[in-house]
């Protein structure tokens, strides 16, 4: 079967679309519409940087226009969305929780092995938790027989109690403060969830459908991402039965060289509204900065992990969307004593915004103040000093 032929449009549109993003409130509004959402895209990236609200909520935040922030823990203790890795740590239904063991397992065969000692330990946790319910690192002496030498220099009971929920013996919950506590899988995962494992060609299945679902149009290089951790996994192998078969489509897009997939019964009559987003840069849509560049003409790096002297646009700079360009991106911290948002600098894009969409992105940034929880607003610089005080007078 020939492949079908996209323009970019046309991809950018069923990408948007897919990612929740083809309009305001997509999903709709309250608790339900946060449930909706990563029912449908599978997967919401977890993050802990706090420059601004943390990436989960943020995600949430763009397409959710009511949404608290407590939504997340109050769907976590109803037993309807887990914290666990795909191809990062994140949010998942619960319903897909069979499709997590054979990441749990891989994860249990693949791991360096332990000295007697933290075997010890992790039997000591396990023995604990089992006894007495959930723990925290906090509750375990401070065990470490040596300085610390850096960020990812754990001590032994957090080695322990990571290694327990990676290999699936233990769960992860949130307090309000975003602590982590470490909880047997009996306590957090409701009684009917299916717990068989799937078969390898299951697993494979269930990522492509996944990543196409949650991506409109993907390729092979992001759906095997999803499946990382698992090595050997079936993806490419079942991805070439399913597009014969017709469970899959092949699609060819202008200008772009990589065969690309999509689901059947994708949407393709989709209209944008053109309302404009602050995006997290851990969102669905910006993980992939290929992918941002082949169809958006996006050239984006988060810069956090960008030695100071060698950044461009800032520390934590946000992509700013509207319909389906991005127009730009603006490095943002909360000032959370003084309940202020700093924009140390709006870079916008080398195109020409009219009036409507300035006004519409000072609503969205109006929004985003509130969302951050402050109640004001400091303008330190931008490359394009007319906009940046058509945004800024509407704050006045």
């Amino acid at each position: 079967m020939e492949p079908i032929v996209f323009s970019k449009s046309q991809a950018r549109k069923i990408i948007l679309h897919a990612a929740g993003l083809a309009r305001e409130a997509q999903f709709g509004t309250g608790i339900e519409a946060v449930y909706r959402l990563i029912e449908h895209l599978g997967y919401v990236q977890l993050d802990t940087n706090y420059v601004v609200e943390r990436a989960h909520h943020h995600v949430m935040a763009a397409r959710i226009p009511d949404y608290q922030t407590e939504w997340l823990a109050e769907l976590s203790e109803e037993g309807r969305i887990f914290e666990y890795i795909t191809s990062d740590a994140g949010y998942l239904p619960m319903s897909d929780f069979r499709f997590s063991l054979p990441v749990k397992k891989a994860f249990e065969m693949q791991a360096k092995p332990l000295s007697t000692a933290a075997l010890n330990l992790m039997k000591k946790i396990m023995d604990q938790v089992e006894r007495e319910g959930a723990v925290m690192v906090g509750d375990f002496e401070n065990d470490r027989l040596e300085a610390s030498s850096g960020w990812w220099d754990w001590r032994p009971a957090k080695v322990a109690l990571e290694r327990l929920y990676l290999n699936g013996k233990l769960m992860i919950s949130r307090t309000k403060a975003f602590q982590k506590r470490y909880d047997l899988p009996l306590n957090l995962v409701p009684q009917d969830t299916d717990l068989s494992v799937p078969t390898a060609e299951e697993y494979a299945r269930f990522v492509i459908r996944r990543t196409l679902g949650a991506l409109g149009i993907a390729s092979v290089k992001e759906m095997a991402w999803r499946a990382r951790h698992v090595k050997g996994n079936l993806v490419k192998a079942e991805l070439e039965k399913m597009s014969k078969s017709g469970e899959v489509l092949s699609l060819r897009v202008e200008d772009v060289k990589t065969t690309l997939y999509m689901l059947p019964d994708q949407e393709q009559n989709i209209e944008l509204s053109d309302e404009v987003f602050i995006l997290s840069p851990f969102d669905i849509l910006n993980v992939f900065r290929h992918r941002l560049k082949d169809f958006f003409d996006f050239d984006y790096q988060i810069e956090c992990f960008v030695p100071a002297a060698k950044r461009k646009y800032g520390y934590f700079s946000l992509p700013v969307l509207a319909g389906d360009t991005f127009i730009a991106r603006m490095d943002a911290k909360a000032d959370r004593k003084q309940k202020v948002l700093l924009l140390h600098n709006i870079h916008f894009e080398d195109l020409e915004l009219d009036e409507v969409r300035i006004e519409k992105f000072a609503r969205a940034l109006k929004a985003f103040v509130q969302f951050n929880q402050c109640r004001d607003i400091i303008f330190k610089k931008s490359n394009n000093d007319a906009y940046l005080q058509a945004i800024s007078s509407t704050f006045q």
